[in-house]
């Protein structure tokens, strides 16, 4: 159940970062209660995750599953640019988010 909420809590992350971009800094209204509530139902979760996985290896999972998400929906959602370095730092994320899950029981 500990992996679960981890991996809802990184998809709550990848909203919340979503909505902040969408609020403008925090000037509109239905984005940054969009963002607030997501933050806070992410750590929450978190918080679950990290009851039965070490510290190191949910944090690390957490931001991961966010910033790939993050970046996928810049690229996917916000029209970001794909360069080569920027996959190449996406596949490096990834490859140390598996190695983190396989490095943990």
């Amino acid at each position: 159940m500990a992996w679960f909420h981890l991996v809802l809590a990184g998809c709550l992350e990848i909203v919340w970062a979503y909505s902040m971009k969408k609020s403008e800094g925090f000037t509109l209204l239905i984005p940054s209660l969009v963002t607030l509530v997501a933050m806070v139902a992410s750590f929450a979760l978190l918080s679950l995750a990290m009851r039965a996985l070490p510290l190191g290896t949910a944090y690390t999972v957490w931001t991961g599953i966010g910033a790939l998400g993050a970046f996928a929906v810049g690229i996917l959602v916000l029209g970001e640019a794909v360069t080569p370095m920027r996959l190449a730092a996406a596949l490096l994320i990834l490859t140390g988010l598996v190695l983190m899950k396989l490095s943990s029981n």
